[in-house]
């Protein structure tokens, strides 16, 4: 080709280039077609671990039983009221009646009708005070009735009130009690296996509460002694008790990663040997581990227990024991977590 000929050729491409451009629409530019889009799979929903679900149903369990027992407790005092108020009711209304009737007869006894009946002068005045003071006493019995009567009506009204609070705690409780087993069935059923309370067990000394009773959040704030990391004060006060009992084999708490309680500095296992873990092979290692499980039941209520794990059954303050294939059997550790 020539160079004139390919001078010409570019000239012809440059005009049908032009030409293009000038007939797309103002604002539109060409490009590439892009390739379809893959379609984006389906999000699956989420499964709460059943860690976070007894976690929760935990607190608020904790928490109805918390309302519950005080509720019994203040219902107790009330009901000690009613019947003082009542037995005060019964002892003034006698005497109020007879004062009312005697004043229907006789008409109010006033120191001018004292002085007007009286037979001499020199007795008017002594007799006037004490009359106005038997009627000041009168009026204060009848005073000190209405008042009875009145702490006998509040009481009961708030009887009721906490009847009423009762009930919605132990709603709660019902409700929590049916989430967990809920969650436990899909780690091993509803099958009751039988508690591992032992009568004997130690007591131990309770864990700190808020005021009202209730447990508090606590953060990852005190170092760990068996680790290097950190636990919760609650933690630290079980694990100080648990030792105290005389479960003194190895035991570590804080755990870096994973669900659960564990790098929250709120759970422990308590291994069956005096280092490492294996699984109960000696009818020594496995009383242990019933003791220490049992140790831990008892005195859930004491130390701010959220469950107990140990030989492929769970324990949780809703439902008991029951049966439990977890992500591990546990047949070579009790697991505790705290609230």
């Amino acid at each position: 080709m020539t160079a004139a000929r390919r001078r010409w050729l570019a000239t012809v491409l440059a005009l049908v280039a032009a030409a293009t451009v000038a007939v797309l629409p103002p604002g539109v530019s060409y490009a590439a077609p892009n390739p379809t889009p893959t379609p984006a799979a389906p999000k699956e929903k989420a499964v709460p671990l059943l860690g976070d679900v007894l976690e929760s149903t935990g607190r608020q369990y904790a928490k109805a039983k918390n309302v519950l027992e005080k509720s019994r407790k203040r219902q107790l005092q009330l009901d000690l009221q009613v019947q003082q108020a009542e037995a005060k009711v019964e002892q003034l209304r006698p005497q109020v009646a007879e004062f009312a009737t005697e004043s229907y007869r006789a008409g109010r006894l006033t120191p001018m009708v004292a002085m007007l009946s009286g037979s001499t002068g020199s007795g008017f005045l002594e007799k006037a005070t004490v009359l106005e003071r038997l009627n000041q006493y009168n009026a204060g019995k009848m005073n000190d009735l209405v008042e009875a009567e009145k702490q006998v009506a509040a009481a009961k009204a708030e009887i009721d009130a906490e009847v009423a609070a009762q009930k919605a705690a132990a709603d709660s409780m019902a409700k929590q009690k049916r989430t967990a087993e809920k969650e436990l069935d899909k780690v091993g059923g509803f099958t009751l296996t039988g508690g591992e309370v032992v009568a004997t067990s130690p007591k131990a000394r309770p864990a700190p509460r808020a005021a009202d009773g209730s447990w508090p959040d606590e953060s990852c704030s005190i170092k760990d002694p068996t680790t290097s990391g950190c636990i919760t004060p609650r933690t630290l006060h079980a694990y100080k008790e648990v030792k105290r009992a005389g479960f003194n084999r190895f035991v570590g708490c804080h755990r870096n990663g994973g669900p659960y309680e564990h790098p929250k500095g709120r759970a422990c296992d308590w291994s069956l040997l005096k280092s490492g873990f294996a699984s109960a092979s000696t009818r020594d290692q496995k009383i242990y581990g019933n003791n220490l499980a049992a140790f831990l039941v008892r005195n859930a209520d004491a130390l701010g227990i959220l469950y107990v794990i140990w030989y492929k059954r769970i324990w949780f303050p809703a439902t008991g024991w029951k049966s439990y294939s977890g992500d591990s059997d546990h047949t070579d550790h009790v697991h505790m977590s705290l609230l």
